[in-house]
């Protein structure tokens, strides 16, 4: 790129800049978390609707990357120690979801938005097709993505662009903006809402989510509709046995804020989830999981109970979750369900919840004082002793989160890697 044509439409490309492991970390977050989005078609995990629905220590995986595009973009932009983060949220467009040309601070609401990065969580063409990122005006004119590819740009009318329509899958991001307001902070208002979160925390229980109201997950399509929780159960060949015997015919959607068990056609998981969001945790977790996952362990055989009927469209949710690139059924995820497995799975979210609430717990002080420290000073203005006050605890910080989360990886993927094999470095 020409060094004019630079300065006229900054924006850089990062090719598979966020690790693998990582994306699909995020993906198991959005798809057991998410909500409707701002947008038809467009699905949305924001930071205040984990902590909102009990999910706070889903927090945790996000905190290393945010740093890290905040360093690159105050790098490629020339602005070290002056942005905040604006906004960070899970962005997934779905079938027929598109967006035409607009700049991302095109509204009075808006203005506060300095700089953009996307980060793209799967692949055109193999998860998804259409949705391509295009940019009205300089060089790259527009991005047919693969998993881990960052792109960060300004926010301004220098980098007008679009998405095309997506015509099969599903096109997931992480999306970023960032600001030099720090009225815009979004850490100030996480760390007040986690700090209030993290004082509930039941040890030795996992944290268990709990479901936003019902209209929060209605997916509307072509004048019709489905659960979004229950639509990706189905998908994947779940079926959803309600455990009250209250007559909820009226509302069939109120069910699913209670406890509940998940069945395959033939045998009903001998587990009780509080809700459907703790069952679609446990399920997504195993997906994302079930590579390394090894069948073992015994588990109790019942025969089918009544299940719920369908909860919305069900040619709709098929279509949206079900149909064209997206491999929604692998080969350890299949209508034939690995009960068993899904079972082991359970113990092992647990496991992965305990750790991140530990993380949250145990990293949340330090976050909180450099957040003070970031708001007394602008960072720009500091002296060279004040700068590396925060520097030190940031080093400190995502230290500690490093340590953490190799023992939070180590605890649960253990139990499942086959007997002798080992875990390769690389995926460390």
């Amino acid at each position: 790129m020409q060094a004019e044509e630079r300065e006229e439409h900054p924006r850089l490309l990062l090719p598979r800049f966020l690790p693998q492991n990582l994306c699909k970390e995020l993906e198991f977050i959005h798809k057991s978390c998410c909500a409707v989005g701002y947008r038809p078609g467009v699905l949305s995990t924001t930071m205040s609707h984990l902590v909102a629905t009990d999910c706070a220590h889903l927090v945790v995986p996000f905190v290393t990357v945010r740093e890290m595009l905040r360093e690159k973009v105050e790098d490629r932009f020339g602005c070290e120690f002056e942005l905040f983060v604006e906004f960070t949220g899970l962005v997934s467009w779905c079938k027929g979801a598109s967006i035409g040309w607009h700049s991302d601070d095109n509204r009075p609401y808006l203005k506060q938005r300095d700089f953009a990065a996307v980060c793209y969580l799967n692949s055109y063409g193999e998860d998804f097709r259409g949705g391509i990122f295009r940019f009205k005006d300089g060089y790259p004119t527009s991005i047919a993505p693969q998993v881990g590819d960052v792109l960060i740009y300004t926010a301004d009318c220098r980098n007008i662009h679009s998405v095309d329509e997506v015509i099969e899958g599903e096109r997931l991001t992480l999306t970023l903006w960032f600001t030099r307001d720090k009225s815009h902070d979004e850490d100030a208002k996480l760390i007040s809402l986690l700090s209030s979160r993290v004082n509930q925390i039941i040890k030795p229980r996992p944290t268990l989510p709990f479901p936003a109201p019902n209209a929060m997950y209605w997916f509307t399509s072509a004048g019709s509709g489905f659960d979004i929780r229950w639509a990706r159960l189905h998908v994947l060949g779940w079926k959803i046995h309600p455990q009250s015997t209250e007559d909820f015919s009226e509302d069939p959607l109120r069910k699913l804020i209670g406890p509940l068990r998940l069945g395959n056609g033939k045998e009903v998981l001998d587990v009780e989830f509080s809700n459907i969001l703790h069952g679609l945790q446990a399920v997504q977790f195993y997906c994302w999981k079930s590579s390394s996952m090894v069948e073992r362990g015994l588990m109790t055989r019942e025969t089918s109970e009544a299940h719920l009927a369908s909860l919305g469209d069900l040619a709709a949710a098929e279509s949206i979750f079900g149909s064209g690139l997206v491999v929604t059924v692998d080969d350890s995820c299949q209508k034939d369900l690995d009960v068993a497995g899904q079972r082991l799975a359970v113990s092992a979210w647990e496991d992965y919840v305990r750790a991140l609430d530990e993380i949250l717990e145990r990293s949340l002080p330090a976050w909180q004082t450099n957040q003070e420290r970031m708001h007394c000073h602008c960072l720009h203005q500091m002296s060279s002793r004040d700068l590396c006050k925060v520097g030190n605890t940031y080093a400190c910080l995502y230290m500690h989160l490093w340590t953490l989360n190799i023992f939070y990886v180590s605890c649960f993927e253990s139990q499942f890697l086959p007997n002798g094999e080992e875990r390769s470095t690389a995926e460390m």
